[in-house]
């Protein structure tokens, strides 16, 4: 899953990125506004960790511009600014969740599972499909109840496929939520987590459609 990062301080920005990577998400790091938005308007991501007090463009412009292009991603807004009208203001412009700093990274990523899970649909914080129970906050896939060993990366794409049951992922949908900007991966590695995935639960809980992507079914 792949997540921008607005935040201009280089040691709570690198700390932010490092962190989230370890959870298993894809992260991009933009440092001041104007490469926010226009990280936003050119390229897909599933949230959006926001600092209210970005250099060049604010991050409640980034917000308000977000939100008026009809842009309905998940945004989590991260500030020092801890007082009553400052959350009201950020909520009004359309931020889903606020954390204020110092951040805690568990806690951090258990608001970007939340609003993520609720993003795609999901109220529980397992997911359950095809035979198979996910649990995102452990990364961890359950097959008949059996805990099934997957890298970092097969975990990810699995959960992709997951929340988009019944739904055609393109290869760039896929690749964008297994691989940020600094990624350089090979140019059949989605084709190889693939089939690693096959190969330990069942090659029918991953479809091909050939020339369009992947699918996994409901059922």
């Amino acid at each position: 899953m792949r997540i921008l990062l607005a935040e201009d301080d280089p040691h709570l920005g690198n700390g932010l990125m490092v962190g989230l990577r370890q959870a298993g998400y894809a992260v991009d790091w933009v440092r001041d506004g104007a490469a926010a938005d226009q990280a936003l308007r050119s390229e897909e991501f599933a949230l959006l960790v926001l600092d209210l007090g970005l250099p060049n463009l604010s991050g409640l412009a980034v917000l308000r511009q977000l939100r008026a292009r009809g842009q309905a991603l998940p945004v989590l807004i991260l500030t020092a600014r801890d007082s009553t009208a400052d959350k009201v203001t950020g909520l009004d412009a359309g931020a889903d969740d606020y954390l204020i700093k110092p951040i805690d990274l568990d806690e951090l990523a258990a608001r970007v599972r939340a609003l993520t899970r609720r993003a795609a649909g999901h109220a529980q914080p397992l997911l359950e499909v095809a035979g198979l129970t996910l649990d995102p906050a452990a990364r961890q896939a359950f097959l008949a109840g059996v805990a099934v060993e997957l890298s970092s990366r097969e975990f990810t794409l699995l959960l992709s496929l997951a929340e988009n049951a019944g739904r055609v992922m393109t290869r760039t949908q896929l690749e964008g939520a297994l691989y940020g900007w600094r990624d350089e991966p090979d140019s059949n590695a989605l084709e190889v987590h693939v089939h690693h995935l096959r190969r330990k639960l069942g090659a029918e809980r991953i479809k091909t459609l050939r020339g369009v992507g992947y699918m996994m079914p409901k059922g």
